[in-house]
């Protein structure tokens, strides 16, 4: 079979290690008599540091010395379970498993020890990559034990002795990044740095409308250009096309500046099909109607009806976020070879087994004539858990018998990705005489993402609902979430944080709505309607509820936990200190991915409504923190991925087609815009949850709400319309007439303490 081995063990033969004793007990982990220690990573690395948090697992319940320990990325194989590394699970799926993993390895080489001091194994312990003997204080280093501790039998793993989590020297501590040395050499691979010999550039033209096949295609001047070989046209995938391809006509040549010239010069005449009438604005306004109609009920408690007619103070509100794109650092691509029956892709997959399962089944092959073997990921957002570009990879070298790479460009991945749903969220809430919310309903309506894989999912499931709606926390006795049927004209696919981003969008916003209708500060009102510590007990509201596919009883929707985040966030932010002219604070907290986060943001309007957003504090309550310097990372780039979604991400369609084909008309944040961002990371035992994606929800209603804060102005639509504070802007920038008499120093009022009443 031809391959392609990525080594990141540099100037090691693996030769070599086949032919030498080794200690593999399991998937994870071997040691072989050198004393190298190889941890094999299942999950795809795409910047979340998941490869070396790992590894500090591993190494702190082996007890090997890091600098005796490798690291080797997994090929797609069911033997290590689940490798579909999304939805911010990796760690509150492994942290157990690969603990006990490498407690198997310690033990059997603690037990081997002890055979060879012919002593007792509790008297024997694995410290630093040797065993000691305690009593007589003799050692054995790990390399002399891999033979004999080879020979043992595997332990039982409810038997197993798990280390003192006091003892531990990796996690929780900040460590040096397996893939640092080699990212910042230019030495580590990602799919755009992939090669083999003989390799052809593939680029591929697609329908501008999702839905759409060519009708015929002039290649004449396509093939004229130097270096181009072949044009192949590959069929239109049925709809709902799922992860299978779009369809198009795919340039051949020996170089990528060939495939894109001459696909430059392709004529084609296409059928739009189904979707060609698309318009986004259009849309907008069909989502509207939708949500402003009686929905299906999806939790209830009291009778809302009732309560919204009696109360004092009635507020209604709708929010709008449009389409989405991935817009991943690198764009899709993928290597493929095939030879003798055999396919090999090589690609930055988010999952290598799924991409095996719908390779077989798009090109009835078996499964295990595949190989998928995951490189870097630059970024994935759950774009790369989508298999599109890896069949078309696959396809092409089978239709071909030579190997190809396929390469999205920018443009390619704008206009014809997987997109976020376009979504309208209406509230209609109620305040009694003393502000005190009485009555709370949520219309959410948008697209299923399941209807780009299954024609009947017309309404959205459980598990997009429970991503903010359902398990809504607030203490309102009367309340009721409903959902309503959204057709689909676009490819859907889940994108970073996925729904969470409306609903925590127009739920924290509508919050802050209801706290300045009642005439309370922000963050009290927050508080004080969490009415905690308590569990929120969805079961009993009628609620189907996934909870992220964890139990509930093991993670709970803690009222507490928020309150906590709310707490820190309040005194790290300086919650309540002065502010300047046109400058506003806002805040705003959500649970996702079971865990907790809360972001207070400080934004200045200027005179032409221009928004300079000067700081943004965020608190993580994740659990148990493994590698505190990649959460902070990836809660820094939350940060300026919830700026893109609240300032600038806007996806627009005429007639089929997506408007926008690059940075130029899709913006993302750049360095001018970076505010200071202070993370802080709540401390805890709990055990751990998501730290990918929570943060990102609370930054586009935080904005918002300081926008709010500074101008007295509501933003309900994402992203925001400027010219919408142009007014407001200029009326605090107009200069004012000099006062008769020099005023009296402003007092500042002193803020109210928040925290939990006395017992």
């Amino acid at each position: 079979m031809l391959g392609v081995h990525c080594s990141w063990r540099e100037g090691e033969a693996l030769a070599a290690e086949a032919a030498e004793a080794v200690l593999a007990p399991n998937v994870f982990l071997s040691l072989d008599s050198a004393g190298t220690v190889t941890f094999t990573i299942h999950r795809s690395e795409m910047g979340q540091g998941i490869r070396t948090s790992f590894a500090m697992i591993m190494a702190d319940e082996m007890a090997a010395s890091w600098a005796r320990v490798v690291v080797r990325q997994a090929d797609g194989d069911p033997r290590f379970g689940d490798q579909d590394t999304d939805a911010s699970r990796s760690m509150r799926l492994f942290f157990k498993p690969l603990h006990l993993a490498a407690a198997t390895a310690r033990q059997m080489l603690e037990g081997a020890a002890a055979q060879a001091w012919r002593a007792s194994i509790a008297d024997c312990r694995a410290v630093d990559h040797e065993v000691i003997h305690v009593p007589s204080g003799r050692v054995l280093p790990f390399g002399q034990l891999a033979k004999p501790a080879s020979l043992l039998p595997v332990p039982n793993p409810e038997k197993l002795r798990l280390q003192d989590p006091s003892s531990r020297r990796y996690v929780g501590h900040i460590m040096p990044s397996v893939d640092l040395a080699a990212m910042v050499r230019g030495k580590a691979i990602y799919g755009a740095d992939l090669t083999l010999p003989g390799i052809r550039h593939v680029s591929i033209e697609r329908c501008p409308v999702y839905g759409g096949k060519v009708k015929s295609v002039d290649s004449k001047d396509a093939l004229a250009v130097k270096g181009v070989e072949r044009i192949i046209e590959i069929p239109a995938s049925p709809m709902p096309t799922g992860h299978l391809p779009l369809g198009g006509v795919a340039v051949i040549a020996n170089n990528s500046w060939s495939a894109m010239e001459g696909r430059r010069k392709l004529r084609i005449e296409w059928d739009l099909g189904p979707n060609a009438s698309h318009d986004s604005a259009a849309y907008r306004t069909e989502l509207e109607g939708i949500a402003r109609r009686p929905g299906r009920a999806v939790r209830t408690a009291g009778n809302f009806d009732a309560a919204y007619s009696g109360a004092a103070t009635k507020l209604a509100a709708e929010y709008f976020v449009p389409y989405q794109t991935h817009v991943t650092m690198e764009p899709p691509v993928a290597v493929a070879a095939m030879e003798n029956g055999r396919l090999l892709v090589v690609a930055p997959t988010q999952n290598p087994q799924g991409a095996r399962a719908v390779l077989a089944q798009y090109l009835d092959i078996k499964e295990a004539d595949i190989l998928v073997r995951p490189t870097l990921l630059g970024n994935g957002f759950g774009r790369k858990g989508l298999h599109d570009f890896i069949c078309e990879a696959g396809w092409l070298a089978k239709a071909t018998g030579f190997p190809v790479k396929v390469a999205w460009s920018r443009e390619d991945d704008i206009r014809h990705g997987y997109y976020q749903p376009m979504s309208v969220q209406r509230l209609d809430g109620g305040l009694d005489k003393n502000g005190l919310p009485v009555a709370w309903r949520h219309r959410s309506v948008f697209a299923s993402i399941n209807a780009s894989f299954r024609a009947d999912q017309t309404v959205p499931d459980a598990a997009q609902l429970g991503q903010g709606m359902t398990d809504m926390p607030y203490a309102v006795a009367n309340l009721r979430c409903e959902v309503g049927p959204a057709p689909s004209h676009m490819r859907l696919g889940p994108n970073r944080a996925g729904m969470n981003i409306p609903h925590a969008f127009a739920i924290c916003s509508f919050m802050d709505e209801m706290a300045n209708a009642a005439g309370k500060d922000p963050a009290n009102f927050l508080f004080t309607h969490l009415a905690g510590p308590r569990k929120v007990d969805v079961k009993t509201m009628g609620a189907d509820y996934p909870n992220y596919g964890a139990s509930i009883d093991d993670y709970p929707v803690d009222v507490g936990r928020l309150q906590n985040v709310l707490q820190f966030a309040m005194d790290r932010s300086e919650w309540g200190s002065p502010l300047l002219p046109m400058q506003g604070r806002g805040i705003a907290l959500h649970r996702s991915y079971l865990s907790y986060a809360a972001a207070v943001v400080v934004v200045n309007v200027g005179p032409a409504g221009d928004i300079v957003i000067p700081r943004v504090d965020v608190v993580l309550d994740c659990g148990q923190v493994v590698n505190p310097d990649r959460v902070k990372a990836m809660m820094e780039d939350s940060v300026m991925f919830g700026i893109g979604l609240t300032l600038y991400n806007d996806v627009t369609v005429k007639n089929g087609a997506v408007e926008q084909g690059n940075f130029d008309g899709y913006r993302i944040p750049r360095v001018d815009v970076t505010p200071e961002i202070r993370i802080h990371l709540v401390p805890g035992g709990q055990a751990p949850s998501g730290a990918g994606d929570p943060a990102v929800p609370v930054i586009p209603p935080a904005i918002c709400n300081a926008i709010f804060s500074a101008t007295g102005k509501r933003i309900r639509a994402l992203p925001v319309d400027t010219s919408l504070l142009k007014e407001a802007g200029a009326a605090a920038a107009a200069p004012l007439p000099a006062p008769a008499i020099a005023p009296a120093p402003m007092a500042v009022p002193a803020q109210q303490p928040i925290g939990l009443p006395p017992k």
